[in-house]
């Protein structure tokens, strides 16, 4: 068992919402599996590993920060390997000898020690109350997606005043999170959609929404959209994958744990358990110059038994490496060898 170390004072029913990730499933939840992989040790000087309990902008916005470097440096001091959680879409970098897991960031400007974390999400088949098979592969090429993708002005305006006050609100101390230049995701969605649907050796199966989810606010619009999703997910072999406001895609992880293949927009991003897991057998990466001319090679290339075997491949990744459970599990033994 690897054993770990932090601060239960902090593990609160208030904090639950910003724990770090591995403590709710060890405090709050008692996940068994986890458990008997993780002892939480009462003394730090125990651990091998010192876990900062909350997501560290927390400390931050509670002035909390003279605790938080107190922390790290007597863990630090002790020799201890200390893991830090950095929450949201932006994440915030600290400059020490942490390992820092995040959901998102750029990969040029990560060290060693960073370590993203998968978007966590409930099995997509227990929602559609299906089963997984894979898709036959057909001549074309069938890429589908539903979501946000518009190019309107009024959609310009918002994605400009959106990034003007998230960028107040870091200056003036409201927020705490690294900078990040512009991106006008929802229209950066709608004009590389557009390329792949005019693409006449594509086949695309789009819906395009205005808004998040269509805008859906009541229980049952809720489960709608989810619905029409997930159909769409399950329906075409190929999903498309571009970043929203943070540099990582929910989608990339749905379409995985569904047994389809991401084609994804690289744009300097860091995928989870990278070097255990090779992303290329995984995944179709695209630059942005060529991404019709990448997913069309890419299904010329492959053959027909590949294809499918590509797609149980991306299945047993989610279930075997990048669901809360598995992950950590995965996290352990890693960590253990280094010891």
């Amino acid at each position: 068992m690897l054993k770990i170390y932090t601060d239960q004072h902090f593990i609160t029913p208030k904090n639950r919402r910003c724990v770090f990730p591995l403590l709710f499933d060890l405090c709050y939840t008692k996940n068994q599996q986890l458990l008997n992989e993780y002892e939480l040790v009462t003394k730090i000087e125990d651990a091998v590993v010192v876990i900062v309990p909350l997501d560290i902008s927390e400390y931050f916005q509670k002035k909390q920060e003279k605790w938080l470097f107190e922390y790290i440096d007597k863990a630090l001091a002790l020799h201890k390997k200390v893991w830090v959680y950095t929450a949201g879409d932006y994440g915030l970098t600290l400059k020490k000898e942490v390992y820092t897991f995040r959901l998102s960031g750029f990969n040029s400007k990560f060290d060693t020690n960073t370590f993203i974390l998968p978007s966590f999400i409930e099995d997509p088949y227990a929602i559609i109350q299906n089963k997984f098979h894979p898709i036959a592969k057909e001549a074309l090429p069938k890429i589908g997606f539903v979501g946000h993708a518009s190019n309107s002005g009024s959609k310009w305006v918002k994605e400009v005043l959106v990034f003007l006050l998230h960028n107040y609100k870091r200056l003036v101390k409201v927020l705490f999170t690294d900078y990040q230049s512009f991106y006008p995701s929802s229209i950066k969605r709608y004009k590389y959609l557009s390329l792949l649907q005019k693409n006449n050796h594509i086949e695309t199966d789009f819906v395009f929404r205005n808004q998040y989810r269509a805008g859906a606010k009541t229980t049952e619009d809720k489960q709608k959209t989810t619905q029409d999703f997930f159909e769409n997910l399950a329906t075409n072999p190929y999903t498309f994958c571009l970043r929203g406001a943070g540099n990582y895609s929910v989608r990339f992880y749905e379409t995985l744990a569904m047994g389809r293949i991401p084609f994804v927009i690289a744009t300097d991003f860091r995928l989870p358990l990278d070097g255990i897991v090779n992303w290329t057998e995984h995944c179709v990466l695209a630059a942005d110059a060529n991404i019709c001319e990448a997913l069309i090679d890419f299904h010329q290339k492959i053959s027909d038994e590949d294809f499918e075997k590509m797609q149980v491949n991306n299945r047993n990744l989610w279930l075997q490496f990048l669901n809360r459970e598995t992950y950590f599990i995965t996290l352990s033994t890693l960590f253990k060898e280094k010891i």
